[in-house]
């Protein structure tokens, strides 16, 4: 996101969960004016991954949706198995940081596909 005002939402959302994990009383209205940013910036993936992401977060109050992968299909688990909520989140964020990266877009789609299927 360009908006310098969303990069410190992003960034204090990043060191809440860093500090004190997934609390969804504190992230989930970030994460709404964050939606906010991103419609104004006009990006359609990332208003969507926004809005999936907290309603994954009120529903079940944590982040359950693992880093996406690019590695083949049977060491997924493995790669599930070391990756915490909270690490996902942070990743999570830090894909909002440069749109620009067609890689971090490809991840926002595949997150958005995870939240659709959970």
């Amino acid at each position: 996101m360009e908006n310098s005002n969303a990069q410190k939402i992003i960034k204090s959302l990043q060191a809440e969960v860093v500090a004190n994990g997934i609390v969804t009383e504190n992230i989930v209205p970030q994460l709404k004016k964050l939606r906010e940013f991103a419609l104004l910036e006009e990006k359609p993936v990332l208003v969507k991954a926004l809005r999936l992401a907290y309603e994954h977060i009120e529903e079940n109050n944590d982040f359950l949706i693992s880093i996406p992968s690019d590695e083949p299909i049977e060491e997924e688990l493995e790669i599930n198995a070391t990756n915490t909520n909270s690490e996902s989140f942070n990743y999570f964020l830090s894909l909002m940081l440069d749109l620009n990266n067609k890689h971090n877009i490809a991840d926002l789609k595949d997150y958005n596909q995870q939240f659709q299927s959970f």
